[in-house]
């Protein structure tokens, strides 16, 4: 199942956006307004949203091209991909990607739902 946020400008270099991904507690600032539960661990963060389980991510990789966030469940095989296309000095743009192997029940009960989480994290960081 692949899901795709929009693809938005935000108002900082790659450089600092790099810098402040690969800091788990940055994460919560980027957090949905119906965050219920934020926990930063040593390799990411786990968090609560209103009517959803929590979820553990990892944060895998960061470079120049984006960030690289999976799931900490092992019965969970999903990652969230954010691409980054520097546009000058001090703007770049961000995209959202969302890959999960789901069987077919999982992913009609949690495809929406995920794309609304996209679409909040993706208003989230527009913000920045």
């Amino acid at each position: 199942m692949n899901l795709e946020g929009r693809k938005i400008i935000v108002n900082k270099s790659v450089g600092e956006l790099k810098e402040m991904l690969q800091k788990p507690e940055d994460y919560k600032n980027l957090m949905p307004e119906s965050l219920q539960k934020f926990e930063a661990t040593d390799k990411g963060f786990r968090f609560g949203l209103k009517g959803m389980p929590e979820i553990a991510l990892n944060i895998d990789e960061v470079s120049d091209q984006g960030v690289v966030l999976k799931s900490a469940s092992s019965s969970l095989d999903f990652a969230l991909n954010g691409k980054m296309s520097p546009l000058n000095d001090h703007q770049t743009e961000v995209q959202l990607l969302f890959d999960g192997k789901f069987n077919p029940f999982i992913k009609m009960m949690v495809e929406k739902p995920l794309q609304n989480f996209i679409n909040s994290l993706t208003d989230q960081i527009e913000k920045l």
